[in-house]
């Protein structure tokens, strides 16, 4: 579990499933995203894929929860990039997903700078990279603020999530802020 001032990015529990399907699968949070998913699909994130990065790599994208309610927000953490078509995968990606009512309130901020602590210093990355699509300002906005730059020559196509290009940012050892 990492720690922040207000945050907990903690494992996945069986009874975040029903929470995070109904706060982070919404249309606005699911518009850069692909749309939203049946609840069979959405479920099997947390299930499937986060649950099992968890266990067999000791990092996943992590669910964020508000210290002073216990309040599931939405996730902040890292995996392994394996897009298709990408020319980053094998690199660690950090991503985050919020709900919208924590939207503009600095927790996604708060997360990633957790995230990116224990890319660099439990997990000894070198580089860090995160994956948006150029209508997503306030992702990559934040990627911005994170210190992450743009590697426009990185971009691609093929992520089905994306519907279009893919852009690339990101953040090496020595870029890192804070």
């Amino acid at each position: 579990m990492i720690e922040t001032e207000r945050l907990l990015l903690r494992d996945w529990r069986a009874d975040d499933v029903e929470p995070f399907h109904r706060h982070l699968n919404t249309a606005g949070v699911m518009r850069w995203l692909g749309g939203t998913m049946s609840r069979e699909q959405h479920d099997s994130i947390v299930l499937e894929r986060f649950m099992e990065w968890q266990e067999t790599r000791g990092f996943t994208l992590w669910a964020v929860e508000r210290k002073a309610d216990g309040a599931l927000l939405g996730f902040c953490g890292l995996k392994i990039s394996d897009e298709p078509g990408s020319r980053v995968n094998g690199d660690y990606e950090i991503a985050w997903r919020f709900r919208e009512d924590s939207w503009g309130q600095g927790y996604a901020k708060e997360a990633a700078f957790a995230a990116l602590g224990y890319a660099f210093g439990t997990l000894g990355a070198e580089r860090v990279v995160a994956l948006t699509v150029p209508g997503n300002r306030r992702s990559w906005g934040l990627m911005e603020r994170l210190g992450m730059r743009r590697r426009a020559d990185l971009d691609f196509d093929g992520a089905p999530w994306a519907k279009g290009k893919a852009i690339v940012y990101e953040i090496g050892r020595e870029d890192r802020a804070g």
